[in-house]
């Protein structure tokens, strides 16, 4: 087949000169062309080791004949932003990196792409990217980093910084912990946002078989890496685009895959706005219908035992999908050329599960101690839940797997706060008392960019008494590794005029997870009539007024006026 480098190279006589002058040699520019995009930098662990990767793929496609070229578009760490408004560029930055993937596969010729990241924001923003600019593709993700001493990781950090500062632990403890806790690169060892999108990239079909979250330190992840560095030259070579492969039914399998391993609320950010690159609509009742009746499988933490290395030596992806097997559309296309059933026999075959159990048995374990088998789940109704009612009629999401069963229903206080410091001030000053609906607001995508709400949650999920007597409840978001009562994306948004602006200082709150509900049922203490709250809020809109924007120039005032509800995945239109 022609390559479109090939026929781009008639049609913009300097293109030769120029790579040339970039240190291509003459006998490149005929090869296949392959863009090899990461998020390289040191940025964080996740994307700090990322040039080995990037450098392997490219020896994996000059093995096959082709010619590899960097591009960089590294991103920032969720956790090095948190406690300052370095938060807020969190989530806009995932849509700038798409852009910037956009731009460098659009402005010049390329016939491949090796798409390689490893975190929060930089594995959607490189799916969304693959969709967007649909060459042929394969992704590699850059793995987890290892757990510390005594297992220790990342996500028990904001459980022992609150600990700290109510006196439980002192600072030396805590300053032991914080020196310890990422001795490696890679992604956070817990089942967190970055964990998950990893695991997502491999259940659409887009990476090969059996090689998300493999630990950053090991030799297989580079092996992977130079293979898929060939793979991106047999994609080109066959013009397997990405929207042959991602349909509707492989975002189906990665739900179902989601809901397996409890993966990240976050996905709902994620998924909704990957899935729209390719032309597909899923939303919030796409999980929920999905995730009903499904099997919870994974003992990793922040929900499980163990930190996310021992996913893979557990058989990671592939294992989760033979579990779960009669719930996967096994027909769908991969990167590989093969159907997803394909290679779940393949990986049967070639040593796959056996190297697997090596890694497992150095470790004590077996590999039900990690996945479950189907029969002997965690729970039996995955991990998400969607929740509804005139408190968020567009929707609300709550990781029900990492609940305490005293709150799947509840009548609460309302205790409103128009931003994250207030709240966190009042829960670790003792002002929250068990019964209370902790609300945070003005932190949706228009509001403030939707930082996580991270600090709030590990102080709340660390009090003994609160953790299982008290919700959160916002527009802004939580971190993957949150634990405890949180109920997040409530849509519309308090920037957006919706009821969560409107709660007032004793109103009566209804969470009832089963029935999926979250509603204002009293006002002042007193119970209503659904009318009479219907009243009340069309009362308190008439004299609501929007608050000013935060953001007069820059990124944050563009992705505040253009981005969508938190519910419909909170990208920029």
């Amino acid at each position: 087949m022609k390559m479109r480098s090939q026929e781009l190279r008639k049609a913009a006589p300097e293109l030769d000169p120029l790579r040339l002058g970039t240190g291509w040699k003459l006998e490149d520019l005929s090869k296949p062309q392959i863009m090899i995009e990461s998020t390289f930098g040191d940025s964080h662990p996740g994307s700090g080791h990322l040039l080995e990767l990037v450098e392997e793929a490219r020896e994996g496609v000059a093995e096959a004949g082709g010619f590899g070229a960097r591009y960089f578009t590294t991103d920032i760490c969720d956790g090095e932003a948190q406690g300052h408004d370095g938060i807020n560029y969190s989530l806009a930055s995932r849509d700038m990196i798409a852009n910037m993937i956009e731009i460098h596969a659009n402005a010049t010729p390329f016939d491949g792409g090796v798409f390689i990241a490893s975190c929060d924001k930089g594995m959607p923003a490189h799916l969304m990217g693959v969709g967007r600019v649909n060459i042929p593709s394969i992704v590699v993700t850059g793995g987890v980093m290892d757990a510390g001493p005594d297992l220790l990781t990342l996500e028990q950090i904001g459980k022992y910084n609150a600990m700290c500062e109510r006196g439980e632990i002192t600072e030396e403890k805590l300053t032991y912990y914080k020196h310890h806790a990422c001795p490696s690169c890679g992604a956070c060892s817990f089942m967190g946002t970055a964990s998950t999108m990893q695991i997502m990239a491999e259940a659409l079909g887009l990476m090969l078989p059996g090689s998300a979250l493999m630990p950053a330190t090991s030799r297989d992840l580079r092996t992977m890496a130079r293979e898929a560095g060939r793979q991106a030259v047999w994609l080109a070579e066959h013009d397997l685009t990405p929207d042959k492969i991602v349909t509707m039914k492989s975002f189906e399998n990665a739900i179902m895959v989601h809901a397996a391993i409890s993966g990240s609320t976050n996905s709902l950010l994620h998924l909704p706005a990957i899935a729209r690159e390719f032309g597909i609509e899923i939303d919030g009742d796409t999980f929920d219908r999905l995730h009903r009746g499904a099997h919870y499988l994974l003992n990793i933490r922040p929900a499980g035992e163990w930190p996310a290395q021992y996913f893979y030596y557990a058989g990671g992806v592939p294992t989760i999908m033979e579990e779960i097997k009669d719930m996967l559309h096994l027909d769908v296309m991969t990167v590989t050329g093969k159907t997803l059933g394909e290679n779940l026999e393949d990986l049967k075959k070639n040593g796959f599960y056996d190297k697997c159990d090596e890694y497992l048995a150095a470790a004590g374990l077996k590999r039900e101690d990690v996945i479950r088998p189907f029969d002997k789940p965690f729970g039996t109704d995955g991990s998400i839940a969607i929740l509804y009612g005139n408190l968020c009629p567009d929707g609300a999401v709550v990781k029900h797997t990492v609940v305490p069963k005293e709150m799947f229903r509840a009548t609460l206080n309302a205790r409103p706060f128009d931003c994250e410091e207030d709240a966190i001030h009042a829960v670790l000053t003792h002002d929250i008392k068990p019964g209370d609906a902790v609300f945070i607001r003005y932190e949706g995508p228009k509001g403030s960019g939707m930082p996580e709400m991270f600090y709030t949650t590990e102080a709340i999920a660390s009090d003994a008494e609160l953790g299982a007597s008290i919700a959160l409840l916002t527009d802004g978001r939580f971190s993957g590794a949150s634990k405890g009562p949180a109920i997040g994306h409530i849509s519309p948004e308090a920037a957006d005029g919706g009821p969560i602006a409107l709660v007032e200082e004793g109103d009566i709150i209804e969470v009832n997870i089963p029935e999926r509900i979250l509603q204002i049922v009293g006002i002042a203490g007193e119970r209503k009539t659904p009318e009479e709250i219907d009243a009340a809020l069309k009362e308190r809109k008439s004299k609501w007024s929007p608050k000013p924007s935060k953001y007069k120039k820059g990124v944050l005032k563009i992705f505040s006026e253009r981005a969508v509800s938190p519910m419909k995945g909170g990208y920029m239109e």
